[in-house]
């Protein structure tokens, strides 16, 4: 399958970068990555007597996604943030439409020389768990104190007013499991209505939410530097503190929910948070957004089942999805919503 997408991919790329001697080499598919296709590839091409060489990513749309995303969010999230200087891959080019390779896709920098932590190894980071938390949580401080309309992302997907951002999110994600639950799901009904009866305050500001920001979404390379932040396709606007509980959810504690993201204490997290965005993570408020993150999770999770049961998506990341995570969730939940009444 790799073989038919060189073709076109260097002959489109030729034209892009202007380099009509550009070679597209080493094309191979990356597991994982249950919303996009991701390739890694290089290319040689010669400029102005110089021979280049970039290591780049193709992320292409699926046949069929766990969770319907628009690929230009991704995109623009990278091109916006990588102007301001976060860590995130320099993109390259962005089709829209499947004419060069029958899907839409987009092509960014590959960081090379670095990890990605596995959400189920008990201690990925070791010696550099404290240094990785404090770039982890600073960068996700600076993405909630970016103006989305100065930095050119205003006009995502989010609420009408800091007044409906907690339910402009239920709203999204209970629509989710109405569409894809195959049985019943009391608990994600009870959080669900938890959350209805008990609104979040209004938010402090509207800004870009990242979506996915956990650990298993960077790379860090081995002297514990955070290398690239990724994963964007979920890109929003709403209240940043829904990006803060998603990212000290228990699911991505590595065993240990007193530190967030297998990284700083919990109380450290936070502080880094408020000091970075120049807001405050109100107890009421994130508690709110808490248990809201764990109904999100459920939703991809029920998702996830349906896919790989219904046979549209086979990736093993859904059936361990389906299986695991989506348990998880349902614990987390189960002992909030008890703890709440």
């Amino acid at each position: 399958m790799n073989d038919g997408l060189v073709i076109p991919l260097q002959s489109y790329l030729v034209q892009k970068l202007a380099a009509p001697n550009l070679v597209v080499s080493d094309l191979a598919r990356i597991s994982g990555g249950a919303s996009r296709e991701t390739y890694r590839f290089r290319v040689h091409y010669d400029r102005d007597g110089e021979k280049l060489e970039r290591n780049l990513i193709l992320r292409r749309d699926p046949a069929s996604s766990l969770i319907e995303t628009e690929r230009s969010v991704e995109f623009r999230s990278y091109a916006a943030f990588y102007k301001l200087g976060l860590p995130v891959p320099e993109p390259v080019a962005l089709e829209l439409d499947g004419a060069v390779l029958e899907r839409p896709f987009f092509i960014m920098e590959e960081i090379t020389g670095c990890t990605v932590a596995s959400v189920i190894a008990p201690d990925p980071y070791g010696a550099h768990r404290e240094k990785i938390g404090e770039q982890f949580f600073t960068a996700l401080g600076r993405i909630a104190a970016a103006d989305p309309d100065l930095i050119g992302l205003g006009d995502f997907d989010g609420p009408p007013n800091r007044e409906s951002c907690w339910s402009h999110e239920v709203a999204r994600w209970e629509k989710v499991i109405d569409e894809d639950e195959r049985e019943p799901q009391p608990i994600a009904r009870a959080a669900i209505r938890w959350l209805k009866r008990n609104p979040s305050p209004s938010a402090q500001k509207i800004s870009v939410v990242h979506g996915d920001y956990r650990t298993g979404n960077f790379l860090f390379d081995p002297d514990g530097n955070i290398r690239a932040i990724l994963d964007w396709e979920m890109a929003h606007l709403g209240d940043p503190l829904e990006d803060l509980g998603w990212a000290i959810d228990p699911l991505w504690s590595h065993g240990d929910p007193s530190r967030p993201a297998g990284t700083v204490t919990r109380e450290r997290a936070i502080a880094i948070w408020e000091e970075t965005s120049g807001l405050r993570a109100e107890p009421a408020a994130l508690h709110w957004w808490e248990l809201f993150a764990s109904l999100k999770g459920l939703a991809i999770w029920i998702s996830a089942a349906r896919e790989y049961a219904e046979g549209r998506n086979a990736d093993p990341v859904n059936a361990f999805s389906g299986w695991y995570t989506l348990a998880f969730h349902n614990h987390v939940l189960a002992e909030r919503l008890g703890a709440a009444t």
